[in-house]
């Protein structure tokens, strides 16, 4: 399957979405929320673990970067993770940090003809040594794209049962940095003394 590059607009050259030329797993789902509604819930971070089958907490550590542990019963597993791009209700890409193994992914989402949302998931894994050879495996991308899209679906139910988001995060992200509507005002060489 071909992923077509759509890079969008630029902010000073550098590009909007860069999305991933290859990846492991792609699965879609439509939710019956507007797009506004579905990006603003996927937002809430926090939330994951009251839907998620296999999300147990997630911390913000900074503004990109969180911690997330995953795991199937007493098996746990942390990993931090950077959003390095991000642009309300349309396009979210991260990258795990971990050395050894890592991922990225990317979530995008679309207006529907019925007024809800298509959300779909992206991601890539890139192992390291031995387990390079099992994610060429289809039984394990298989079952990678089959957890993607049970955690999508119940994302889409959770979304559809609320019916509204419970919380957003608004902001732009390019390059792993969180873009401010306003510029910072340029910072003087000149020592600033108290007046008054």
């Amino acid at each position: 399957m071909a992923h077509e590059e759509d890079d969008g607009p630029t902010d000073g050259g550098v590009p909007r979405r860069r999305p991933l030329r290859e990846w492991h797993v792609e699965e879609t789902v439509e939710a019956a929320v507007p797009v506004r509604t579905a990006y603003n819930q996927w937002t809430q971070f926090k939330t994951f673990p009251r839907f998620s089958a296999v999300v147990h907490d997630v911390e913000q550590v900074r503004p990109t970067v969180t911690a997330w542990t995953i795991g199937y019963g007493p098996l746990r597993h942390r990993f931090c993770v950077e959003i390095v791009e991000q642009d309300p209700d349309a396009y979210l890409a991260w990258r795990g940090l971990e050395q050894n193994p890592t991922h990225e992914g990317e979530v995008e989402f679309r207006p529907t003809g019925s007024g809800g949302t298509a959300i779909t998931v992206r991601m890539l894994l890139r192992p390291h040594g031995a387990a390079q050879v099992l994610t060429r495996s289809p039984a394990v991308t298989g079952l990678a794209a089959r957890l993607v899209r049970a955690e999508l679906v119940h994302f889409q139910h959770f979304i559809e049962g609320l019916g509204q988001e419970g919380g957003a995060w608004r902001g732009t992200i390019r390059n792993g940095r969180v873009q401010h509507d306003t510029p910072e005002p340029p910072r003087s060489r000149v020592a600033q003394w108290p007046v008054g």
